[in-house]
């Protein structure tokens, strides 16, 4: 008995010595990427900073770097997030409530599951080949907003679904049963119950979608989001540019000065995505605090 003892404690002291190392090889890695994360972030900083003011928020691009701006580029990737918001969430989310709540289990069902957690690793330039094929050419929208919108749609609607399904399933079975026992339908339990209690879950899934479909350079490019626009988007059929493209275009060319005006592209663009989560985080914990 004392050599089986003495083993066991062998055994525990290697696994906790391989925990430890394990969770130092994260640490390390972890913190390793942060710090390539801020040498990045200060880097940006200190080549835009010096051009960022009014007037390079409100004017047009330019070939000239004094008198280049990022105005067509903001109004076009504002217009662009609210579309592909306005179609993305609500197909995604009822997606994902037909899918827990309503959908029967069954091959049919399965397959469904297993293709979109397929859809939500594949590359992005394969949703901007099937944009192209389909928006720009088949359904012939040509290079309009309303095109960008759809692909971006269906590069973040994967992602919508399965995280709202798993805020779905985080619903407590009591509310529920609570809601037939008083007479609801299953309907009306999961419109006024299910839902209104998953928002909160839902959210989060959202704020990455869009936070990934606000940075999207690929799916864009190969619709054919032009590079140089001096015009401001009225509508969704017309043509625009985006954030990402406009930086991409000015980091292609050789001037030093494009390449600051990039980075100073990308601050802005940054804190267009840090206002649009922190909005989006506020809703979401003021929802999360309603239904506590």
């Amino acid at each position: 008995m004392s050599l089986i003892s003495e083993k066991n404690k062998n055994n525990l002291r290697k696994r906790q010595r391989k925990s430890l190392y394990f969770a130092r090889l994260c640490a390390i890695v972890t913190w390793s990427s942060v710090f390539l994360l801020g040498v990045l972030l200060y880097q940006v900083s200190v080549d835009g900073l010096d051009w960022i003011d009014w007037q390079f928020i409100s004017s047009f691009p330019s070939r000239f770097p004094e008198r280049a701006g990022i105005k067509s580029a903001l109004v076009g990737t504002l217009w662009l997030i609210g579309l592909v918001a306005v179609i993305s969430i609500p197909i995604g989310v009822s997606s994902a409530l037909y899918l827990e709540e309503f959908a029967k289990p069954g091959k049919i069902n399965k397959f469904i599951e297993v293709n979109i957690s397929n859809l939500a690793g594949v590359p992005s330039i394969v949703y901007g080949i099937l944009g192209l094929a389909i928006f720009v050419r088949y359904f012939a929208l040509e290079r309009s907003l309303l095109s960008g919108a759809l692909t971006m749609s269906l590069l973040i609607l994967p992602v919508i679904i399965i995280a709202s399904r798993e805020a779905i399933r985080t619903v407590p079975m009591s509310i529920r049963h609570a809601a037939y026992s008083l007479g609801a339908t299953r309907w009306q339990t999961a419109w006024a119950h299910v839902l209104p209690a998953s928002f909160p879950g839902i959210m989060t899934g959202v704020i990455l979608a869009l936070s990934r479909a606000i940075g999207e350079t690929a799916p864009l490019i190969m619709i054919g989001a032009l590079t140089f626009v001096a015009f401001l988007p009225a509508g969704p059929m017309d043509s625009f540019t985006a954030m990402p493209i406009q930086i991409y275009n000015w980091i292609s060319r050789p001037q030093q000065e494009f390449h600051e005006l990039a980075a100073a592209g990308i601050i802005v663009l940054l804190a267009a995505l840090l206002i649009m989560n922190a909005t989006a985080i506020y809703i979401r914990n003021k929802t999360e605090r309603r239904f506590k």
